[in-house]
């Protein structure tokens, strides 16, 4: 059975985020995702209960919401959140216990048959890999606990390109569906402010839709990758986005 998967850094509500927003809900609209994973859900506005409402109306099926609050002082401030229109049979989380990062996991039925999708953002693009090499190696320690024969499906900004430990760590164990270049978008804020102004523009995959050898990749790419037709400066997120055609093999 194919289900198409989306994944997308939101940036929480910063940067002009109402005029980003209609950029998303268009982008959505196209890519018609069974599936959408969102990092940096703004606590305060709830966009990613908006974008349910949204998918539900326009898609043509009801469509489930997982969200899981970072830990610590972050609590009230971002969230990963989970979109999807496959029955929800089970959720857990993961605290990482380390810059208040934390990891989602629904286990939705696709068909008969029961696949895990977690969604996770890691640590700093700036910061130490070492940091984020330790979160891969929970996050790999936590889906061994869970596998029992399910395939897994990992979305998320790993600020971390192959050839950082981390990452080359989580390609020893999952796929990546595309490397194309991720990061970083020329999105401005209203004072003309760039994001992530130490970066080049769009020069690394960071994002990434990860599968395990049960899934079969029959097509990706990199989407909300396109300014406004009226302002070059306007991004849907300071990140570019992945999307997937996968299939996975139906039981019984």
């Amino acid at each position: 059975m194919r289900f198409r998967v989306v994944t997308i850094n939101l940036e929480q509500d910063h940067k002009r985020w109402p005029m980003r927003r209609q950029l998303i809900d268009q982008e959505i609209d196209a890519l018609q995702p069974d599936i959408l994973a969102l990092n940096e859900v703004s606590v305060a506005i709830q966009p990613a209960r908006d974008l349910r409402r949204l998918m539900t109306d326009r898609l043509g099926a009801e469509y489930g919401l997982v969200q899981q609050r970072r830990s610590g002082a972050l609590n009230a401030v971002e969230a990963e959140g989970l979109l999807t229109r496959f029955p929800i049979i089970e959720t857990d989380n993961l605290d990482f216990r380390t810059r208040d990062m934390v990891a989602l996991v629904a286990r939705l039925m696709i068909g008969k048959t029961a696949l895990d999708v977690y969604v996770t953002h890691l640590y700093m693009s700036r910061g130490e890999d070492s940091l984020r090499l330790h979160q891969v190696q929970e996050l790999l320690a936590w889906i061994d606990t869970r596998r029992d024969g399910t395939a897994s499906i990992v979305c998320g900004d790993f600020n971390a390109t192959l050839d950082a430990p981390s990452a080359a760590l989580m390609a020893t164990r999952f796929r990546p569906t595309q490397t194309a270049p991720t990061a970083f978008t020329p999105l401005a804020d209203s004072d003309g402010t760039t994001s992530h102004p130490y970066w080049p523009r769009m020069d690394r995959c960071i994002d990434f839709i990860w599968t395990s050898s049960e899934i079969d990749v029959r097509d990706s790419g990199v989407c909300f990758n396109r300014p406004s037709a009226d302002n070059p400066t306007l991004w849907p997120s300071d990140h570019a986005g992945v999307w997937a055609d996968l299939e996975i093999q139906q039981v019984g």
